[in-house]
């Protein structure tokens, strides 16, 4: 199974909770505060972070789609 993390920076409001949950994943642009995605798609040993980071967004800026891996 894979992840995929993609961020809304329109409705971003920059109040850094993905960061202080995920910084191998999620950092703020120092011009705006904004969000912006360091991995796209993180490992599954982050998934419950990546998860934990999406609850945490107070407006819904970061979706997580879990994949199957096709063999």
């Amino acid at each position: 199974m894979s992840m995929r993390v993609t961020v809304n920076r329109e409705l971003c409001v920059g109040s850094g909770n993905c960061v202080a949950t995920l910084q191998e994943v999620f950092d703020q642009d120092d011009r705006d505060g904004l969000v912006w995605l360091r991995v796209a798609e993180p490992p599954e040993s982050l998934r419950e972070l990546v998860e934990k980071a999406v609850q945490l967004c107070p407006v819904g800026a970061i979706e997580a789609e879990r994949r199957t891996t096709a063999r």
